[in-house]
């Protein structure tokens, strides 16, 4: 099962397949990062707290 780069958390190969470049198999960012977001392409710094 894939995980997250940023935050070691499971996701879905679903989520992994829509939301990370080919060839890549475990996402940079997911929805449960507190600290980053994607932003487009990239990812970054979030600017406030996220609520999940």
């Amino acid at each position: 099962m894939p995980e997250c780069q940023n935050c070691g958390s499971f996701v879905t190969e679903a989520y992994a397949r829509v939301f990370t470049p080919r060839g890549v198999e475990e996402p940079r960012v997911c929805p449960d990062c507190e600290d980053k977001i994607r932003d487009g392409s990239d990812v970054r710094e979030a600017r406030s707290p996220r609520n999940n």
